[in-house]
């Protein structure tokens, strides 16, 4: 298993843990669901730390929706 910085994860995340913990949750669930893998990787590896990995490659970043009206 690779080792995950958490500075680079917060640096997508704007900082907040919090919201690294729901984007991180979002993106391993999509994984688990059958979304397509956004970086290579084995096939035993869990979810989660796939999520993270590829946070921490860049490929998935937090971004702010607009407020519904």
């Amino acid at each position: 298993m690779t080792d995950i910085a958490l500075e680079k994860l917060l640096e997508n995340s704007k900082g907040s843990v919090y919201k690294l913990v729901v984007l991180a949750s979002k993106r391993a669930l999509e994984i688990a669901e059958g979304q397509p893998r956004l970086i290579e990787g084995s096939a035993s590896v869990k979810p989660s730390i796939l999520a993270l990995q590829e946070m921490a490659e860049g490929k998935v970043k937090y971004k702010k929706n607009a407020p519904a009206k």
